[in-house]
């Protein structure tokens, strides 16, 4: 292979890399999202400044992405916590816990996604549907939703859905070193929604030391959101360089 050439590679390994160079599109990517009251002092901890909480509100969610170019078939579990930063309102990305390698690797390498392994599940359980999250054998998530209660409106539902992403991008040299520390924002595009409904519903969680969701209890459930859509990641830009800022 040829000096020039090796810039040119998309991923390791050389000969089958982890991920393709491919312009990933999901379609009938389903979420079930559940919004909760928790100790807003636990999510102050964790939720990296110039990003300011918001309130003692946190998103756990499940999505199950059937149809996604390149990456095939898989679902992602974790929690999202409502921020703001210099006025604008998104989400900051706690955790993902995904049963897909490529889908880990591409979204640690080219984005910011904080994904690591984890065996979430996402099905239709007679009259309800049913989240769960096991972290190898263990339970670590397990929510229920009344199914397709009460429809809910495309246009809030394209809010909920495309509001602004940020993350937190950590990259450490041959030494230990922090040569990345940044704060990013990405926001999905093209995105079309095809059913949305909200109802009643639950949320255990189980202590895990390697998938602590429980570290954030449930105190109260203030909504729950089943959307069916389709749509594209957009690519991250970075906000802010903890190295230089």
């Amino acid at each position: 292979m040829r000096q020039e050439d090796v810039k040119n590679i998309v991923a390791t390994p050389i000969n089958a890399p982890v991920f393709p160079a491919v312009d990933i599109f999901f379609r009938n990517r389903e979420y079930l999202n559940i919004i909760y009251e928790t100790d807003i002092e636990a999510l102050q901890a964790v939720v990296p400044e110039p990003l300011e909480v918001l309130s003692n509100q946190i998103k756990f969610e499940i999505i199950n992405m059937p149809d996604s170019t390149g990456l095939g078939s898989y679902l992602e579990c974790g929690q999202v916590i409502p921020v703001r930063y210099q006025g604008e309102v998104g989400e900051f990305y706690l955790s993902m816990y995904v049963n897909n390698q490529p889908a880990i690797a591409s979204g640690r390498e080219v984005a910011a996604f904080p994904k690591k392994y984890g065996s979430p599940r996402l099905y239709l359980d007679n009259d309800v549907l049913v989240g769960t999250l096991d972290y190898h054998s263990l339970r670590v998530a397990q929510a229920t939703m009344g199914y397709k209660y009460i429809p809910m409106a495309v246009e809030e539902a394209q809010s909920i859905i495309g509001a602004p992403q940020f993350m937190l991008k950590q990259h450490r040299g041959y030494q230990g070193e922090l040569i990345i520390s940044e704060l990013t924002r990405s926001q999905i595009t093209d995105l079309e929604i095809k059913e949305a409904y909200r109802g009643p519903a639950r949320l255990q969680l189980f202590e895990h030391v390697m998938a602590p969701l429980a570290d954030f209890p449930v105190r109260k459930i203030v909504d729950a959101q089943h959307i069916i859509a389709d749509l594209r990641l957009g690519g991250p830009a970075k906000l802010y360089d903890y190295l230089t800022d």
